[in-house]
C-alpha cells in the first residue's frame, strides 16, 4: 500500500524543476497546468494525493443552498490531500479567509483552482498554500456550487484523476500520475542528488561542459 504522508513529505523538499525533468524522462511531459495558475505568495509549495472538486456558476441559486453545498465540500475535503478544483468558472473566489482556515485545520494541505480566490490578506497570514488564476472579492454565495468530488476534472489540456498526486510551487503546478508516484519521487531524489555533485564540481572550478558528460546531468 502506497504510503501518501510519507511521499508527501519527500516531495515536499523537492522543487518543480526536479518532478517535471523526471515526469518526461518517464514519457509523461503533459503534466504542467496551465502557467497562470500562481500561488498568492511566491514561497508557497504543497505535495500530496489530489482531491478533486467539480462545480458551475448559476446566478440567482439560493444563497443558503450555496453555502450547504459548499460546506460539504470543506467537510469532505480528506486530511493529507491537495483540494484541485476546476469550477467551470473565472468570475468569482473559490477559496477564502474561513474556508482556508477550516480546511488547514482539518489536515489539507493546500487548494489549486482553476478560478480565484479572496481574503488574501487573512490566507497569507496563516500560510495556507493557495494557487489560483486571479484574486477577487466576490464569493461563491448565490452563484457557484459544487456538483462532483473525487471525479476526473481537466486544468488546462491536464486531466487530473483521484489518486493521482500534485506537485505545486513558485514555478508551476504538477500532476503526477498515480501508477507513477513512487517512482517519480525516488527519480527525483536521485535527480536532485546529481545535481548537487554537478553544482559542487563546478564550484569547485570544473568545467560545465565536463561536469555535464562526467554525471549526465545539467
Amino acid at each position: 500500500m502506497r504510503d501518501d504522508k510519507n511521499i508527501s513529505a519527500r516531495f515536499e523538499k523537492a522543487y518543480s524543476g526536479a518532478v517535471f525533468d523526471t515526469l518526461r524522462e518517464l514519457g509523461e511531459p503533459d503534466c504542467i497546468l496551465p502557467h497562470e495558475i500562481k500561488p498568492i505568495r511566491q514561497d508557497m509549495k504543497m505535495a500530496g494525493p489530489v482531491f478533486t472538486v467539480r462545480g458551475h456558476l448559476e446566478e440567482g441559486l439560493d444563497p443558503h443552498e450555496t453555502l450547504l453545498r459548499w460546506t460539504e465540500f470543506l467537510s469532505r475535503a480528506p486530511s493529507g490531500h491537495v483540494v484541485a478544483c476546476q469550477p467551470n468558472d473565472h468570475t468569482i473566489a473559490h477559496m477564502g479567509e474561513l474556508s482556508a482556515e477550516t480546511l488547514q485545520l482539518r489536515g489539507v494541505k493546500g487548494f489549486v483552482a482553476d478560478g480565484g480566490s479572496r481574503d488574501t490578506g487573512f490566507v497569507l497570514k496563516i500560510g495556507f498554500p493557495v494557487f489560483c488564476r486571479y484574486l477577487t472579492p466576490r464569493d461563491v454565495v448565490g452563484t457557484w456550487v459544487p456538483d462532483e468530488f473525487e471525479g476526473p476534472i481537466t486544468i488546462g489540456s491536464v486531466t487530473i484523476e483521484s489518486g493521482d498526486f500534485i506537485f505545486a510551487d513558485i514555478d508551476g503546478v504538477i500532476r503526477i500520475p498515480s501508477r507513477l508516484v513512487e517512482a517519480v519521487i525516488d527519480r527525483v531524489e536521485d535527480v536532485m542528488g546529481t545535481e548537487n555533485l554537478v553544482r559542487k564540481a563546478i564550484l569547485e572550478g570544473e568545467d560545465p561542459q565536463q561536469a555535464y558528460l562526467n554525471f549526465g546531468r545539467f
